[in-house]
């Protein structure tokens, strides 16, 4: 078993979440080493069990991993006292439901704060915890359309295009994390927790970043431009003699140096295409140019040549060639762990490194419950406490 990492090694983070982004919000916590519990309803209490996917199945393991495992009944008044009772102690509140769902169970906020005033509650939704469409059910995709991903995305001709991972969920759990960490830092200097708010919505429309910008600052709707940039050229994908591969011709000096690349030193300094705003006028006439010139040759042999030319490009992969890529194994971005049922499995790693105190993924996702016992005993629950508990599907 790899050690358990240490950053966060006194963090105590009561996790309700379920799905995506709550998941992936609580991983980054264990991951760098927080005693993360994994609370979810006891089998037959939620109508919703098993909406985030097989319990052995790739998802779960990626997205739980390094977590312990508690089952408890929150619509139970014993449950709920049970909950506010592991709240004295915890640091962290993560959850994910509606936002009127913690109100009727009586886990909000100021619940919390009145147990425990410097606990912390991470909030993430769908749309925020208040406004005209707080109660509404929020997806990636649909956060992906309303936030103007999908708008920019694809090609012009044929429509909006969702994003091929979860970019909404994924982004909200990470801000979440990143509320969670300013709130701890805050709270070592005053001593009182805070609620921390993140949305699918908003965290889309915050990683439109300069698309945004565009609009609020300039009034320009920005428009899909397929794989093309929005106003660079020439960088986007290219067909090459055996696939595709991304050209970034990003500076006036980098396009210089591809045209002597290509044999065409003159397209370097004529007026129709010396500066990006001309190649950008022209952009399809040049594509069309470069083509033929592109086909000529493998991605593998354009890549090493424009490398050594100093323009950058890349191939693109699909995700077995990912994980082959010898700086992706450099970077160590695939952790192996070893699962009681499915062996040694490897799992994707944290991308943040840490010189001292790095993340690591040190035990598998648990299952439901698995810990219940162990929890319960810290807690101060006796063994007769904790099996008419478990008698009265409290647990």
């Amino acid at each position: 078993m790899t050690e358990r990492p240490t950053a966060l090694a006194k963090l105590k983070v009561l996790d309700l979440s379920r799905v995506r982004a709550g998941p992936a919000c609580c991983r980054v916590l264990a991951d760098f080493g927080a005693d993360v519990i994994k609370i979810e309803a006891p089998a037959g209490a939620d109508p919703s069990a098993g909406v985030s996917g097989a319990r052995h199945g790739y998802d779960m393991l990626n997205l739980h991993r390094n977590k312990r495992a508690l089952t408890l009944n929150l619509k139970d008044p014993d449950g709920r006292a049970l909950f506010l009772r592991m709240v004295e102690d915890a640091d962290v509140v993560v959850e994910n439901f509606r936002p009127d769902v913690k109100d009727r169970l009586g886990i909000a906020y100021s619940d919390l704060a009145n147990v425990n005033p410097r606990i912390i509650l991470a909030s993430i939704s769908g749309f925020g915890q208040d406004g005209p469409y707080a109660k509404r059910a929020g997806f990636d995709q649909i956060a992906q359309g309303m936030g103007g991903l999908m708008g920019v995305t694809g090609n012009p001709e044929e429509g909006p295009m969702r994003a091929g991972a979860a970019v909404a969920d994924l982004s909200s759990g990470l801000y979440a994390a990143l509320g969670i960490m300013v709130a701890l830092q805050e709270r070592s200097v005053s001593g009182q927790g805070q609620w921390v708010q993140s949305s699918l919505l908003g965290a889309q429309i915050a990683l439109m970043d300069f698309q945004a910008a565009r609009y609020l600052v300039d009034g320009e709707v920005p428009e899909s431009s397929g794989n093309d940039h929005p106003y660079v050229t020439p960088m986007g994908v290219v067909a090459t003699k055996d696939g595709h591969m991304n050209l970034g011709v990003g500076s006036d000096s980098q396009w210089r140096a591809f045209c002597d690349l290509i044999d065409k030193p003159e397209w370097g300094t004529i007026e129709d295409y010396a500066t990006n705003p001309a190649r950008f006028e022209r952009r399809a006439a040049l594509w069309e140019k470069l083509a033929p010139i592109f086909a000529e040759k493998t991605t593998s042999d354009w890549v090493d040549a424009l490398e050594e030319a100093g323009v950058p490009a890349g191939p693109i992969y699909m995700m077995n060639e990912v994980f082959a890529d010898p700086q992706v194994q450099h970077l160590g971005m695939a952790e192996q762990v070893h699962h009681p049922v499915r062996g040694e499995t490897k799992l994707v790693a944290q991308p943040i490194k840490l010189s001292r105190t790095p993340a690591s993924i040190y035990v598998s996702a648990p299952d439901a419950g698995e810990h219940s016992d162990a929890i319960l005993t810290e807690v101060g629950l006796s063994p007769e406490e904790i099996a008419s508990l478990r008698d009265s599907k409290v647990i």
